[in-house]
């Protein structure tokens, strides 16, 4: 079984690392939605020092942009209260042209992992018309905090957008020389996207390099079985995932993609609010618990936490509990 972290701030030194390795962590994720190998090359000597002091050899995963739709860059977080107008457009809350073009009156959008949502009153897309200024403006439903580069989907709809960034390409190139072990490509969409993928590997001199599938949309969840042969892990992404449905179907789903996995013997993984609370409080929840249990007991490869060791208050604890749970788990197997 694989344990992984995500590198942020809350667990950016090397003791917080080495302890965080001594309590069973196999390896890390670097999120490169927010940025790139190079402006994290603190973090990876940190980490690659703490697993030196503990005799370890960790798996290094980044996880790419790919063709996820983000917010752009903010000065500030913002306060959205429910009820109040906010301008999506190309300055302000920056989006990708694509969602200007896809977005009509009517849409739900939602962002942060559904943390805020809206509902898209009027567009200008401009289309047809150069130089015509391009907005969405939308009405919060669910306010809360809205922060830099978060994630954005229209909910019932796929946007088109490019398998790799200009970004994503220039970390593929420097992957192997910061000890990169394995990609996370989001929202893959067929069998293209892993050949784009595993093709820009090659142009790296990084073929070794293992491919990690995630589905976090019905899309990628209807084909997945199309994307075995040519990936060596798939990652159930809880978080966009839930956004694909209403989350009570998303058990269910989860469920049935464990289940294809097992019987194609295709190794996989979850990941997403494993144990969310835990960004605030020193002990998870009983249902987080059993969430990691059952997760093992359908067959997880691997578990891992994001926001929990990024930015939470308790990254040891959390691997912590994380480790200890999905051992148990294996020894009632």
């Amino acid at each position: 079984m694989e344990y992984y972290g995500t590198l942020g701030p809350a667990c950016g030194e090397t003791g917080i690392l080495k302890r965080m390795f001594e309590a069973g962590m196999t390896g890390i994720r670097l999120n490169l939605s927010h940025g790139d190998l190079e402006k994290s090359r603190d973090w990876m000597d940190m980490f690659s020092e703490a697993a030196g002091a503990c005799g370890i050899k960790p798996q290094i995963l980044i996880d790419l942009r790919g063709p996820e739709l983000r917010l752009g860059r903010l000065e500030g977080e913002i306060m959205i209260p429910e009820g109040s107008s906010v301008l999506f457009s190309e300055d302000g809350f920056t989006v990708p042209e694509p969602f200007l073009l896809a977005a009509a009156p009517g849409d739900h959008v939602l962002v942060d992992d559904g943390k805020l949502e809206f509902l898209v009153e009027t567009v200008e897309n401009g289309r047809g018309i150069p130089k015509r200024r391009q907005f969405v403006r939308a009405k919060a439903l669910r306010g809360g905090v809205l922060k830099s580069e978060k994630s954005l989907a229209i909910v019932g709809k796929e946007v088109p957008m490019p398998t790799l960034t200009e970004s994503d390409y220039k970390n593929l190139s420097q992957a192997a020389g910061y000890g990169v072990t394995g990609v996370m490509l989001p929202f893959v969409r067929g069998k293209e996207d892993l050949l784009t993928l595993k093709q820009a590997l090659l142009d790296a001199g990084a073929p070794q390099i293992r491919i990690f599938a995630k589905i976090e949309n019905l899309r990628g969840a209807q084909i997945m079985e199309e994307l075995f042969p040519y990936c060596d892990q798939v990652v159930i992404a809880r978080g966009d995932l839930g956004n694909a449905m209403p989350l009570w179907k998303l058990p269910g789903m989860q469920k049935k993609l464990a289940a294809k996995c097992r019987e194609a013997q295709m190794p996989f993984m979850v990941v997403t609010q494993m144990l969310d609370s835990m960004h605030e409080r020193a002990v998870p929840t009983r249902a987080e618990v059993s969430d990691i249990y059952n997760a093992v007991l359908d067959g997880a490869a691997s578990l891992m936490l994001t926001g929990e060791t990024a930015v939470g208050k308790y990254p040891v604890e959390a691997m912590d509990y994380l480790v200890k749970t999905g051992e148990e788990a294996l020894r009632d197997i």
